[in-house]
């Protein structure tokens, strides 16, 4: 194992480390949340980011192949040997001149970073690649994670592949989509479902990984947000390593928006970048904690010093008025998101900014993603109807580089996108009538005609 990195408690006041060796999801002495730290000064630390182009002459090797440890001079807290890797991280950063006109972005402004290109259908390939090598480094023999369903999904896929370990899902009741749980199912996961949601489930994996020595794989542990920091290292390379103007991420748990937040001060620290992109954290109108602290109670990281009472006194609140989260954006269907402290920070140094949108922003900047060529989950729609609300702000100029996060594939959850386009108006009441959404503008509604050749050929005429 490593001497050069450790363990480090984001707590200012705190600071204590621990080994890579232990186990923690939080400071034992604090209770903060944890960050993987390197010594740099006796590390090989590439000259400049071009230095990882000399990679690809290497893809035969499979931690080459793989999109996080092509990488692995900003991640090296294993031997590159014994990283694990299931092909993860081959996603591509894309211009989109449609999304770019629907947002008000002018031409070629606009990116769709589409990790839904990974084997599991979403980023969380990369965060996992990074937390399954770690728990197999300490020996674990059993895994778990709360999820809304991409989590599991991708969990349960890297565990079949490499056996690496036995896996556990927890989920709450009626809060998964189909397609995310087929996966976990199909990828042999003992699934535990429980009366609750999300935040339930995350409650009770923790007590049990706490109780049965279970190594907990949800994005509060550091190592897995080690490996979601290399999408922005994608995004990087795909942009020839200029640094964009902004980068726009879905807010569930908030693992993105703190990983991205720290690849960019380690970035900064290195020498590697001279610009800092801004951040702006979009969440669903139904599950929008960050949106209501930082935007609305001014809850800051305020160096480290992050009012704990304040967090505190919301969440109570919360409570009290039985709000839960409800959003058709089920991956970041979130009340109580672990990584807030974490993406506090992010939003710090990258002078961000955080939104909510409607189920109704939602779905039509889904279809105008699909309409060209990239079909996302709802979640992964956040992005770019949050890019649209931040330019009618003004807040985003039009002529700024902009990239949006896609963060899952679209038969994540095909029913939102069927209820949307089809003609069945009892399942569009069912699936996303319920949920507030009015409107179908961007449908592209399937034709019924009879089964005669006339008709077909009348219908397709008029379409000329």
């Amino acid at each position: 194992m490593t001497t050069t990195a450790w363990q480090r408690c984001i707590n200012p006041q705190c600071k204590a480390t621990y080994e890579l060796t232990e186990i923690h999801h939080y400071c034992p002495q604090c209770g903060s949340l944890l960050d993987v730290e390197y010594d740099w000064d006796h590390l090989a630390v590439p000259k400049s980011l071009a230095h990882f182009e000399r990679y690809w002459s290497e893809r035969m090797i499979p931690q080459r192949f793989s999109g996080v440890w092509r990488f692995h001079e900003l991640l090296p807290f294993a031997p590159l040997e014994e990283c694990v890797t299931v092909g993860e991280g081959q996603t591509i950063l894309q211009q989109s001149k449609p999304v770019a006109a629907y947002t008000g972005m002018k031409p070629g402004s606009l990116y769709l970073q589409y990790e839904g290109l990974n084997p599991s259908g979403s980023f969380k390939d990369n965060g996992m690649a990074a937390g399954t090598t770690h728990g197999r480094l300490v020996g674990a023999k059993v895994s778990a994670c709360a999820s809304t369903g991409n989590t599991s999904a991708s969990l349960a896929l890297f565990c079949s592949t490499t056996k690496s370990m036995n896996c556990v899902i927890f989920i709450g009741s009626g809060k998964i989509a189909y397609g995310k749980l087929s996966q976990a199912l199909d990828y042999g996961a003992k699934t535990i479902q429980i009366e609750g949601d999300f935040d339930d489930a995350m409650a009770r994996v923790q007590e049990v990984s706490k109780e049965l020595g279970i190594y907990l794989l949800n994005s509060v542990n550091p190592f897995r947000l080690e490996g979601q920091k290399t999408i922005m290292f994608r995004v990087l390379e795909a942009l020839r390593w200029e640094v964009p103007d902004w980068i726009v991420v879905p807010g569930g748990n908030l693992g993105n928006s703190s990983s991205f937040g720290k690849a960019f001060i380690e970035l900064h620290r290195l020498g590697l970048i001279k610009k800092v992109p801004r951040l702006a954290v979009i969440n669903a109108s139904g599950a929008d904690t960050l949106y209501r602290l930082y935007e609305q109670e001014k809850l800051r990281w305020n160096g480290g010093n992050v009012d704990r009472a304040k967090i505190d006194a919301f969440f109570h609140q919360m409570d009290v008025e039985g709000r839960r989260a409800s959003t058709i954006a089920s991956a970041i269907e979130i009340n109580r998101p672990v990584n807030l402290t974490k993406c506090l920070r992010a939003l710090d140094f990258c002078n961000g900014v955080v939104r909510k949108v409607s189920e109704q922003e939602i779905l039509d900047a889904k279809a105008q993603v699909g309409a060209g060529g990239f079909g996302c989950e709802p979640a992964s729609a956040a992005s770019v109807a949050g890019t649209k609300k931040l330019v009618e702000e003004g807040i985003i100029g039009r002529d700024e580089r902009v990239v949006c996060i896609l963060t899952g594939y679209q038969l994540k959850d095909p029913n939102a996108t069927v209820a949307y386009h089809g003609t069945d108006r009892a399942f569009f009441e069912k699936v996303l009538g319920a949920r507030g959404v009015q409107t179908t503008e961007y449908a592209n509604h399937p034709i019924s005609v009879g089964n005669d050749l006339g008709q077909i050929l009348s219908v397709l005429r008029q379409g000329k």
